[in-house]
């Protein structure tokens, strides 16, 4: 099929118009039944169109699918709090980390909710908590789809679906439970919405688009507004619609945004706080102080009270120094660089392109006088580079997954330029494009590669070779013939493709747990991978999110604390976190006590193992702490949301988490600890602990030097408690 040029394709229809007048007698419409239209999509697109995109959508899901239970509870911090949203409703409502409501998570709950809704109807385990990331993953995809596809080819769409699924990081974080999955489908949701707003100008879409943006912000707080900036400047300055009709627009869908945004937020805020959780993360019980603080403006400045340190602050770090560079660093690069450099370069080709092509300004006060095809190129683009300036220039917390965000906004890109250029390849600056844009990215896969040279060590070689043919193809095009050209067009796709769709199968066949997980194999240097261990000592660690944890039933298991893996969960990965000469299975560095453990399987306080990682639950431990569970509203409690979460989820019932994640938030304080264990609350205290309270003089210390000198020792196997209804005499 010969697709037209952007230019040349007619307006899309708009859903919001009146219906077409009833045709005249005797020539009624047929009236196709559903499944037909499922099946045949647009009565316009060749037969293959619709049977193609459903069928890679299944085979996007069954790879995501594929060896899931290897990554067990994934990050512990998080299944926790699904365990709990699970067993109450107001646990649920707040994200609280324990059915028993002490503290929340340091996010607001909306990416728990389907996971805990998932478990509270299969029950808790691997598949119930992460199948729902795994439908996020294949829903962005159609979505992503949908709107490409409206301005351009069906190949343009399902090319984009191909390279949104195949970047390592979506790979990885569609089949994790962290809430950057929901997070990249609300921004996706948002940014097709805006699309079909500036088709004709129309309110609803873009009132929609405040309405994803709104529950984005419930996902993952500011993150959620790094787009708004070049979205609202593109609908301001291209819309087909006057001038003052766009502020208005645009006012009203700020509004849809705080109002589907804002509903929870004035809940929690106007709760008498002495009857909800406190709020993790923030010093004084605040989430407005949270969302501008620990998950705001600190993650841009590095100032963020209650952490344990920025991800690569002002002199860099373990993701290396603030700054362009960031993106294609050793520790970012393999995650979403490989497309990258060919993105960029699309982007400004097809900016170029439409605009030359476009018959009409923009901007012209007339319903569908705009160019939507440049336009797409704009809101794409404008999305990508908004995102990844502020991740590079990042002086706060920065984790590698974080780029899963940048995934849909370079598929698009990547779908939309080449089919345009490929339209357009009988001219010769085309052809060059094409062709320069098919080398870097070959010699750019070949760098990164390169850093894994022990990971099919003749790929990169063969990448290297296979681009260059190809790109050398495209470029003499014209003297070759059709056939040939098209032979150089499928070498080019596939040696661009090669490396990561290589990273993303190792991800897809690896399990991961813990709170700082990469994709692809350890790479030289890096710092993350399927253990999520990483390297010891300052530098922002401290991120909330659960860490550690091996597969439910593997050796030295954490946090699953069973010995038997969840249901439908079973052995995995027995990696290290990538850390070269790590201890093997912890992801610790080399000379560091493994996983960070103190004794009797609890994390070593103070130290970042036990933030990164939970600690060992044996039979006879969960076996105490079951015992008269029923009588005390917390079986135990214990120093970080880490070492709690552990416990919680092996026994299945509220585990305190004393200081949330670092465990340096204050709560509980002294007095109120004293009078929990006064009233008979909590069972056992659980010895060992970590985080920026622990051991500095923090309530986290006062609360574990009280229980020492007052309570009786209790020792279990290798793990020690302290019995709080058993004083010392």
């Amino acid at each position: 099929m010969t697709t037209l040029r952007p230019d040349r394709l007619p307006a899309p229809p708009d859903a919001t118009a009146l219906p077409p007048a009833a045709p005249a007698a005797g020539h009624s419409r047929p009236n196709r039944p559903l499944a037909h239209r499922v099946w045949r999509g647009r009565p316009e697109d060749p037969r293959w169109v619709r049977p193609a995109f459903l069928a890679l959508l299944l085979v996007i899901a069954l790879a995501y699918l594929w060896n899931l239970s290897a990554s067990g509870y994934a990050n512990s911090f998080y299944s926790a709090a699904v365990q709990a949203g699970s067993r109450s409703w107001k646990a649920f409502f707040f994200g609280s980390s324990d059915a028993a409501n002490a503290i929340t998570v340091d996010k607001p709950p909306a990416a728990l909710w389907p996971m805990a809704l998932s478990v509270r109807v299969f029950g808790l385990g691997s598949w119930a908590i992460l199948v729902p990331q795994v439908l996020m993953g294949v829903a962005t995809a159609g979505v992503l789809y949908a709107a490409v596809r409206r301005r351009f080819s069906a190949a343009a769409g399902l090319i984009a679906m191909v390279v949104f699924a195949l970047t390592p990081v979506t790979a990885l974080m569609f089949r994790f439970n962290n809430p950057d999955a929901l997070l990249a489908l609300l921004m996706t949701v948002t940014v097709y919405c805006v699309l079909r707003a500036m088709e004709h100008g129309r309110t609803r879409w873009l009132v929609w688009a405040g309405v994803a943006v709104g529950f984005a912000f419930l996902s993952k707080t500011l993150q959620a507004f790094l787009i708004l900036p070049p979205l609202a400047v593109l609908y301001a300055v291209f819309a087909p619609v006057p001038v003052r009709r766009r502020l208005g627009q645009l006012g009203l869908s700020a509004l849809a945004t705080v109002v589907a945004g804002g509903w929870w937020v004035a809940i929690v805020e106007l709760w008498p706080a002495s009857s909800r959780p406190y709020i993790g993360g923030s010093q004084n019980n605040s989430f407005l102080e949270l969302t501008f603080g620990y998950n705001g403006l600190g993650r841009i400045n590095g100032d963020e009270t209650g952490s344990v340190g920025g991800g690569g602050g002002r002199s860099g770090g373990q993701w290396g120094e603030p700054g362009i560079g960031r993106m294609f660093n050793s520790e970012i690069g393999g995650q979403i660089s490989w497309l990258l450099p060919a993105a960029l370069i699309l982007l400004v080709a097809g900016v170029c392109l439409t605009w030359r092509a476009g018959g009409r300004l923009p901007g012209i006060k007339r319903q569908g006088s705009t160019d939507t095809a440049r336009v797409a190129f704009l809101a794409w683009g404008g999305s990508l580079l908004m995102t990844a300036l502020v991740f590079s220039f990042m002086a706060g917390i920065f984790h590698q997954y974080y780029t899963v965000a940048l995934a849909p906004y370079l598929a698009a890109l990547v779908g939309m330029g080449t089919t345009v250029l490929w339209e357009e390849r009988s001219r010769w600056w085309a052809r060059g494009v094409l062709g320069v844009t098919v080398a870097v990215t070959a010699l750019w896969s070949y760098v990164l590669l390169g850093r894994t040279p022990d990971h099919l060590p003749w790929l990169r070689w063969a990448v290297l070779v296979g681009g260059s043919a190809g790109a050398a193809g495209l470029l003499i095009g014209a003297r070759i013939g059709r056939r040939p050209t098209l032979v150089a067009a499928g070498v080019s796709l596939v040696a661009s493709l090669a490396g990561p769709t290589a990273y993303t199968l190792s991800t897809l066949n690896t399990g991961h747990q813990g709170s700082i997980v990469t994709a692809g194999p350890s790479a030289a240097g890096s710092m993350g991978g399927p253990g999520g261990g990483g390297r010891r000592g300052p530098g922002g660690m401290g991120e909330a999110m659960a860490g550690g944890m091996r597969p439910p039933g593997g050796a030295g298991q954490q946090g699953g604390g069973t010995g038997r893996p969840p249901t439908g969960g079973q052995g995995g990965n027995q990696q290290n976190g990538g850390q070269p000469g790590a201890v093997p299975g912890t992801g610790t560095a080399p000379g560091a006590p493994p996983g960070g453990m103190g004794e009797g399987g609890a994390p070593s306080g103070g130290g970042m193992g036990g933030l990164l990682g939970g600690s060992t639950v044996g039979a006879e431990a969960e076996k105490l702490l079951e015992k008269d569970a029923g009588d005390y509203t917390w079986v135990a409690a214990a120093i970080g949301s880490q070492n709690a979460a552990s416990y919680q989820l092996a026994t299945g019932e509220p585990v305190m988490a004393i200081g949330g994640f670092n465990g340096s938030d204050p709560s509980p304080t002294l007095s109120q600890f004293k009078k929990y264990v006064e009233d008979g609350r909590i069972h056992y205290f659980i010895a060992g602990g970590t985080g920026g309270g622990g051991g500095n003089g923090g309530t986290s210390s006062e609360i574990s030097s009280w229980v020492e000198k007052n309570y009786e020792e209790v020792t279990v196997g290798s793990a020690t408690f302290y019995d709080l209804t058993r004083p010392q005499h």
